[in-house]
Parts: C-alpha cells; sequence; structure tokens
C-alpha cells in the first residue's frame, strides 16, 4: 500500500456516517485461485498494513473460493426446475442473482428444494401486491450470498458461480488471530445494490454502521482485485 491511500476507479476514498469520516483503504492482491489458502493471503498482503482502531473487511467471494466453493459454469449441471424458477428472477447490471440455470441451481443445493420453492411461492404473490424481496428473505442469507458470472468479472470468475463461505463468522475470529488482534475483522457481501455483513467480529450496532460505510461498495465490481480492505477513522 502506498503512503497515499488512494480509492478504485469511480470510488472516493473517505465517507461521512453519522457525523464521522472514514476511509475505505482497498487493498491490492493477486487474483485468488481455488487451492489458495485465505490464511495466506491476509498475511501476505493485509497484516502488515493494518492498524490498531481499523477494521479490515474481507469479501465473501474470496473466502468462498479458498474454501472450496467455487464451480466453472460447465461444471454443473441445472435440473428442468432450476431453469424453469430462474426465468423469474430479475436480473440487475450489478449482479446475475439466481437469474440463470446455474446459479439456481445451486442455490436448490444449497438451501434445499422445498424452501427455494416455497420462496419462489411467496415471492410470485406478493409482487402481485408491488412487495419484493421476499424471495431472498425466506430463501436466507446462503441464496442471497450466491455470486453468479458477471461482464466484466476477472477470468475465471466471467464464468464460474461461486457459493456464500460456510463459518463467515468463524472465520472472521480466525483471521483476527491470525493478524495479531491488531483490529476487528468482518467477512462482507457487498455489491453495488447494498450489502450484508455475513460474519465479524463487531457487535451488531457496529455491524450495522459497517453496512452504511460500505454501502457505495468502495471495493468495485469488476476487474480491480481488491476484495479486501481497511476502514479506519479519516
Amino acid at each position: 500500500m502506498s503512503a497515499e491511500p488512494k480509492p478504485n476507479d469511480g470510488k472516493n476514498l473517505e465517507i461521512s456516517v453519522d457525523g464521522a469520516r472514514w476511509l475505505r483503504i482497498p487493498i491490492r492482491t493477486k487474483v485468488v485461485m481455488p487451492g489458495d489458502v485465505l490464511a495466506d493471503i491476509v498475511t501476505e498482503y493485509a497484516a502488515g498494513e493494518v492498524q490498531k482502531g481499523d477494521l479490515l473487511f474481507i469479501t465473501e467471494k474470496i473466502v468462498g473460493i479458498t474454501q472450496g466453493r467455487s464451480f466453472l459454469l460447465e461444471e454443473i449441471q441445472p435440473r428442468r426446475l432450476a431453469f424453469f424458477l430462474s426465468k423469474y428472477v430479475t436480473r440487475t447490471p450489478y449482479g446475475i442473482g439466481l437469474g440463470m440455470p446455474e446459479t439456481m441451481e445451486m442455490a436448490l443445493r444449497e438451501c434445499g428444494t422445498p424452501r427455494i420453492l416455497f420462496a419462489a411461492a411467496v415471492s410470485a404473490v406478493t409482487k402481485a401486491f408491488g412487495r419484493r424481496g421476499d424471495f431472498y428473505r425466506i430463501a436466507g442469507e446462503k441464496a442471497r450470498a450466491i455470486d453468479g458470472p458477471t461482464e466484466g468479472t476477472m477470468p475465471p470468475y466471467d464464468r464460474s458461480v461461486v457459493l456464500g463461505p460456510a463459518r463467515p463468522r468463524e472465520v472472521a475470529h480466525e483471521m483476527q488471530r491470525l493478524i495479531g488482534g491488531v483490529c476487528d475483522v468482518a467477512v462482507v457481501d457487498i455489491n453495488d445494490l447494498g450489502g450484508n455483513i455475513l460474519g465479524s467480529t463487531l457487535e451488531k450496532g457496529a455491524e450495522k454502521r459497517l453496512v452504511a460505510i460500505l454501502k457505495d461498495n468502495p471495493l468495485g465490481q469488476g476487474t480491480e482485485s481488491t476484495p479486501m480492505g481497511i476502514i479506519r477513522p479519516a
């Protein structure tokens, strides 16, 4: 990291939340691949950069990748139900979500067919009354955290499905111990539409503030290769 932290292109380094100003410093790494070890990535790129009072945030995507939860599209054989259900999912420019058969297939495997069918049925009814978001509220965080390929994503993840991380809270605590307890750690699922904290060493109130600090997705959505960052009081 340079002496003068710089934001990713099109992003702001600072943000004001509840009258306090915060830096969101991207940490550039190599392209994290299946078989890489998260502890090695954090040690090499982040451990020497964090200071007392910082917060290290790690994207759910590299946690999932290092846990072996990344699958090439050609490795996934969607069932007919996945083709059917994916047709009714709204796609956005910021993430395909479950709007393709391969990501829907992984949701059926991760969450169970009964839960996904129930979520789809409730969502179909409530959408008719102008209410949105019930599908993911019922399907749960495992469905929400599934990351499908989008245009501009770094290869090979432009043709991969990455599942949300297993045991994200435990991962956050493990990474905090790894860096000597210098700062808090959070595993986050952030995109240009919003975000969630999947697991952290923080209390719930601090997690809510963290979502606000990261609401504009300072790490970006494409080929930035900055899967971690530091939050520091400005």
